[in-house]
């Protein structure tokens, strides 16, 4: 049997893969000319796994996925792969089939660990049965592990325990993240899912998330405080999630990403906090006060190569 081991993540070709720890939901760094800055892709990259992440998500939410091609998505999977020493999972938020069986065939090229797929969304009158049937149809194709995405506040389309029943039941399904914000999913899906990997998108509940025998976390927050959620993982330490709880709180009032952006740049682990619209830039400075007030993290003590 042939195995990579790599942080908390364990990849098998005989056994079903497990994403545990932290994993940042990466923001997607650009150039002046608007493209992907890989320079700054390289530095955030670098910090996560100085900070010790398992891995990380590009194209997701807050890397701008919904603003980003499909070509563009397979080259950003492809330059973090090549950029980072992270195992690398691929966002994929699409209605369409062909575009996201398509984009789980880059990933499988690229040398990605996963792919992070979030529910159809735009079609409303999407039966339970129609939604369980896309995702069956992405698994089957997909040449790499699927996580599946839980984030009815984007989709219109909500996790019901006898969906996530059905799709814990596919081979190629690997884990679970829920962004629904609900703590009351926390038990459904530990009873509905057996086995698989359980990864909290909401930060606020990630230490009753790991009471409950989650995983981890998908994180936007993580792009800017990834070694103190790492170490509440790590060390399953409630006394360092209270302590970062209020950075987390400022961190998700957002606009994320576009707040995420501000801080990195200030940071100079990215180059600009450019995105793309309909986003708008924001101001960084009062939440990077606050970081570097709470949990000490500022330009000067970021550990990472300048």
């Amino acid at each position: 049997m042939y195995q990579i081991f790599v942080s908390f993540l364990v990849f098998s070709y005989t056994a079903e893969v497990t994403f545990r720890g932290v994993m940042p939901a990466c923001v997607t760094p650009f150039d002046p000319d608007g493209q992907v800055d890989e320079v700054g892709l390289a530095k955030l990259l670098a910090y996560f796994l100085a900070n010790g992440c398992s891995g990380v998500v590009v194209a997701g939410t807050n890397g701008e996925g919904p603003s980003l091609s499909a070509v563009e998505k397979r080259d950003l999977v492809r330059s973090a792969v090549r950029l980072g020493d992270l195992p690398v999972i691929l966002g994929i938020a699409t209605p369409s089939l062909t575009e996201a069986t398509w984009l789980c065939s880059q990933a499988g090229k690229s040398g990605a660990a996963g792919v992070l797929v979030m529910a159809p969304g735009y079609f409303r009158n999407a039966s339970e049965s129609g939604v369980i049937g896309w995702f069956r149809a992405v698994a089957e194709s997909s040449p790499v592990p699927v996580i599946a995405y839980n984030f009815p506040k984007f989709t219109g389309f909500t996790f019901t325990e006898a969906v996530v029943t059905e799709l814990a039941k596919m081979q190629n399904v690997v884990g679970f993240k829920d962004s629904s914000g609900e703590r009351s999913n926390l038990e459904m899906f530990r009873r509905s899912a057996p086995g698989k990997s359980l990864l909290v998108g909401d930060e606020t509940l990630l230490w009753d998330a790991l009471a409950a025998g989650w995983s981890g976390s998908i994180s936007g927050a993580a792009n800017l405080i990834p070694g103190w959620l790492s170490r509440v993982v790590a060390e399953k330490n409630e006394s360092v999630f209270q302590t970062v709880l209020p950075v987390v709180e400022a961190i998700r009032k957002g606009p994320q990403p576009a707040m995420n952006k501000a801080v990195l740049a200030e940071w100079e682990i990215i180059n600009s906090k450019d995105i793309r619209l309909p986003l708008e830039e924001a101001d960084g400075a009062e939440l990077a006060g606050l970081i570097e007030e709470r949990v000490g993290i500022s330009a000067s003590k970021l550990g990472i190569p300048r």
